[in-house]
């Protein structure tokens, strides 16, 4: 029989939510609700209701403008600006509640072993990376918005942290990338009876550079990865 370390009688029984995943999941949800209310009638009136498109329109990431700004080897601020604005912009209040769901239980988990600021770095990295993805592969005037990307290098961070753990213990480490499989494979379901859309391209982008970005910022991890690999040799 094992027993848990005696915990001090003042400590908490759950392990409270990393402050930035807060203010990320408070972003996304004041925003939402403003959008909610808005097209319900509550706030801003008859012309409210357009809100959300014209925060997309202003605010998402524009693939024509990325390209305009390779093209003329400029660089504008409010161009730039729309790479870290747009996963906040929601789609519909439905997107919202999945994406909270992915920054509160992954950023609770992701911070827990990691700290506060690879939880910013891996979901803006993503999302940033997942936009330039987007813009690489496809010729679009659809702008790209929401929180997927974002929630998807959180997925990747967490699929890491399964990865070295299984490693460490000599489990399957194929089966740490048994999270991503199950949302891809949702997301071809959706797909065929919906239409795929464009957004997966930044998705998985997203899951990758979430994966290597941990990386990155976890270095004690790769130090872990070297040392299996000459034991084994």
């Amino acid at each position: 029989m094992s027993f848990e370390p005696d915990r001090p009688p003042s400590a908490a029984p759950v392990n409270p939510l990393p402050i930035v995943v807060v203010i990320l999941a408070a972003a996304v949800f004041l925003i939402e609700m403003v959008f909610t209310l808005a097209a319900s009638g509550f706030i801003g009136g008859p012309e409210a209701s357009g809100w959300r498109l014209t925060a997309i329109e202003n605010y998402g990431f524009y693939e024509p403008l990325m390209q305009w700004m390779i093209d003329n080897q400029t660089v504008r601020a409010k161009y730039l600006f729309r790479f870290v604005t747009y996963p906040f912009l929601q789609g519909s209040f439905t997107q919202a509640v999945f994406v909270l769901v992915f920054l509160l239980a992954l950023g609770k988990l992701v911070g827990e072993r990691m700290g506060q600021w690879p939880i910013l770095a891996i979901f803006f990295g993503s999302s940033i990376i997942g936009a330039i993805v987007y813009g690489i592969v496809w010729d679009t005037r659809v702008p790209l918005f929401g929180g997927y990307p974002g929630a998807y290098g959180l997925v990747g961070g967490f699929t890491l942290i399964l990865w070295a753990q299984l490693g460490a213990t000599g489990g399957r480490q194929i089966q740490a990338f048994a999270l991503i499989g199950v949302l891809l494979a949702i997301q071809f379901i959706f797909g065929i009876f919906f239409g795929a859309g464009q957004n997966w391209v930044a998705e998985v982008a997203g899951f990758v550079s979430g994966f290597g970005i941990a990386f990155l910022v976890n270095p004690g991890e790769w130090q872990r990865i070297v040392a299996r690999l000459r034991q084994r040799r």
